[in-house]
C-alpha cells in the first residue's frame, strides 16, 4: 500500500537539498498521489516533472498502480506550512478564526510556533466624537485559526 510516509520519503532530501518545502501530500485510498510544494522564490513546472519523475521511478506501477499529481502551491492558495507564512510575510492575508469570523491584515512575521498580523482597525477614543484609525498587531498559533490565505491585489 502506497502512503504519505513512503511518498515523502522519496521527495523529502531532494526538496530539503534544493531549498523547497512541502506543503502537503494526500494518498486517496484509490491511490491519487497529490504532492504540493513551494519555496521562497517559487517552483517551476520543470520542478514539479523532476520530482514526478523521482517517484515514479522508486514506485512499482506492476505491484500497486497509482495516479500522480505534483504541483506548487498557487496564488490564493491556503497557507499550510511555516515556510508558506514566511514566503508571505509582508503580504496581505485573509484570516478566518475557529469561530469563523474573518479579518484581513498584513502578516508581518512567521516562525515554527505562529505567526503575526498586523491589522488596521477603528476605534472611539474617550472624548472623540470619531473613530481614529490605529495599527494593532496580533500574534496567533497555527492552530488558533481555521484558514489564512494570501490576498492578491491587482493595484
Amino acid at each position: 500500500m502506497i502512503t504519505k510516509d513512503i511518498v515523502e520519503q522519496i521527495i523529502a532530501p531532494r526538496i530539503t537539498a534544493d531549498g523547497n518545502f512541502i506543503v502537503e501530500i494526500t494518498v486517496t485510498p484509490d491511490n491519487v498521489i497529490t504532492v504540493v510544494v513551494d519555496s521562497k522564490n517559487g517552483i517551476s513546472i520543470d520542478y514539479c516533472v523532476e520530482l514526478s519523475r523521482l517517484i515514479e521511478a522508486s514506485l512499482n506501477r506492476d505491484v500497486e498502480d497509482y495516479e500522480l499529481q505534483v504541483s506548487s502551491a498557487g496564488i490564493g492558495c491556503e497557507l499550510k506550512v511555516p515556510g508558506q507564512f514566511e514566503k508571505n510575510i509582508g503580504n496581505q492575508v485573509e484570516v478566518t478564526r475557529l469561530n469563523g469570523s474573518r479579518f484581513k491584515g498584513t502578516l508581518t512575521d512567521a516562525d515554527a510556533e505562529g505567526f503575526g498580523i498586523e491589522v488596521e482597525e477603528k476605534i472611539k477614543e474617550e472624548g472623540s466624537k470619531k473613530k481614529t484609525t490605529v495599527l494593532n498587531t496580533y500574534r496567533y498559533k497555527y492552530d488558533e485559526v481555521k484558514t489564512v490565505k494570501d490576498i492578491i491585489s491587482f493595484k
